[in-house]
């Protein structure tokens, strides 16, 4: 597995743990538009970007995983835009942080795709 691979499961798994050490942050950030509870939201991104981070681990899912985890960050996308809105009055540090997401989601799913179209799968052991 290629470090980049690695670089981008760890980041993956992080972010998904951070949904349940922290979920009330994640809650804050959910578009009220989106049916269902913001905690269920939560917690179904986080649950999502584990198992596509320990998917990309593992040779025989790592091609699909990656091509999740494209998947995920377009999902997500509509919480960072909700972010920017609602935290448009806050202080300039926080606006920073906000706004600086919305153009870090476009390389992760770059960065997602590139992986994936050069990942091979590896067949299962027997």
């Amino acid at each position: 597995m290629a470090r980049s691979e690695k670089l981008l499961a760890a980041f993956l798994l992080v972010a998904g743990i951070a949904h349940f050490a922290n979920p009330e942050f994640f809650d804050a950030i959910v578009p009220p538009a989106l049916p269902g509870s913001q905690r269920l939201a939560t917690y179904l991104s986080g649950a999502g970007e584990v198992v596509v981070g320990l998917g990309i681990l593992f040779g025989r899912t790592r091609r699909v995983a990656l091509w999740a985890a494209a998947v995920v960050f377009i999902a997500v996308y509509p919480a960072n835009l909700y972010m920017a809105w609602d935290w448009r009055d806050r202080e300039l540090s926080e606006r920073l942080v906000a706004f600086g997401r919305l153009p870090l989601q476009i390389p992760l799913i770059w960065w997602s795709i590139v992986l994936a179209r050069r990942a091979t799968s590896s067949p299962p052991r027997t």
